[in-house]
């Protein structure tokens, strides 16, 4: 049997699978609606490599670790719940959904926010991974202006690598694309390169190379270095989705061939009713900014899925046949005044004359 989880509760009106920005965000929204809800967080944030996030206003270059503290701080200060778990399996039951973790335990909530995030695919170039997040980097928007004016390299790795060049040119003058024998520029994308005097070298590169933890250069399979001063990789991003074929959903390859996605609906719809997504798991280019606020409003859809259902229940609670009305109906037809404690003095089969009745009327209204 799953052990339950220790908090308050094991049942949530909405379980957050993904304690990063999004899901953080999408938790103090629903908790200051004062909904229960419970964030399992697996621990492993993307971004966990980089010395800050940027272009989060009021947030510029913070510790990408201490924004998620602040906001989990934030989140349980609502009330919000949050354990340090992995999400391993999920399924739909009556309740709404289960969700395994990772150490054996259960909960249920009555909706499901997947924040998960994606994992990037670098490639297998030794010395690379080392770098990744701090010599290595791939969003000018993020890294961009730290490295402004800087001997930097952009490594190839499909199609959008030309534009990507051409993206890190406002920040340098000195750009230098390493095709890798990954890509074969168009004619009009040599004209781009050399209107903006990107300098193209061609050739496998073979290593990422460093001294002391910096990084240097690269290397190629030829034996040729380079020296540089930083290193612009586009990875793959795959989303994290291990849990979309169990809850109906389907990974889908993303138009720009950079990777994989979940596809959302409005504010964080799917195609499962019960079923959310917000930030990197459905929006790969989505930045730490975007990603709260996707979760933020993912989180407002929520809120007002349920309110609806809330309104459903007490619509049916009200005209339904096991409504207040049609009971004290039923009881005054069957017990009279008896059913204030008074002995009306009615005989017996009188009394069963008038349960008769009022139960044919009773399933006559429910019909």
């Amino acid at each position: 049997m799953p052990r339950t989880i220790d908090t308050p509760s094991t049942r949530y009106d909405v379980v957050v699978i993904g304690g990063g920005a999004a899901g953080l965000s999408a938790a103090v929204t629903l908790s200051r609606a004062l909904r229960r809800v419970l964030v399992i967080d697996a621990g492993a944030p993307r971004n966990a490599p980089a010395d800050g996030v940027h272009g989060y206003l009021s947030r510029e270059g913070m510790n990408p670790l201490a924004l998620l503290a602040a906001g989990r701080a934030e989140a349980e200060a609502y009330g919000t719940a949050v354990v340090t778990a992995e999400a391993v399996g999920a399924r739909r039951v009556a309740e709404g959904f289960e969700v395994d973790l990772d150490d054996g335990r259960t909960v249920t909530g009555r909706r499901v926010l997947l924040a998960t995030g994606l994992q990037d695919g670098l490639p297998d170039i030794p010395g690379l991974q080392e770098q990744w997040g701090s010599g290595v980097v791939h969003c000018p928007y993020c890294h961009g202006y730290e490295i402004r004016g800087q001997n930097i390299g952009i490594l190839a790795t499909g199609a959008l690598s030309v534009h990507q060049a051409l993206l890190f040119r406002q920040w340098s003058e000195d750009i230098t694309l390493f095709l890798n024998d990954t890509l074969i520029p168009s004619d009009e994308e040599w004209e781009k390169l050399a209107a903006r005097s990107v300098r193209v070298v061609d050739g496998a590169v073979a290593s990422v190379d460093s001294i002391d933890g910096g990084l240097t250069g690269v290397t190629l399979a030829d034996g040729t270095g380079f020296d540089l001063q930083a290193l612009a990789v586009g990875s793959r991003m795959d989303a994290r989705a291990g849990l979309a074929e169990a809850l109906g959903l389907e990974l889908r390859d993303h138009p720009t061939g950079m990777g994989t996605f979940l596809e959302p609906g409005p504010m964080g719809t799917t195609a499962t009713p019960g079923v959310y997504v917000a930030g990197n798991v459905s929006n790969l280019s989505a930045q730490v900014i975007v990603a709260a606020a996707e979760g933020m409003m993912a989180g407002a859809m929520i809120n007002a899925h349920l309110i609806e259902e809330e309104t459903a229940w007490a619509v049916e609670g009200r005209t339904g046949p096991f409504s207040a009305a049609v009971e004290a109906e039923v009881s005054a037809g069957v017990l009279g005044d008896r059913r204030h404690g008074l002995d009306d003095g009615a005989v017996i089969s009188a009394a069963a004359g008038a349960t008769t009745q009022s139960l044919e009327e009773g399933v006559r209204r429910a019909g």
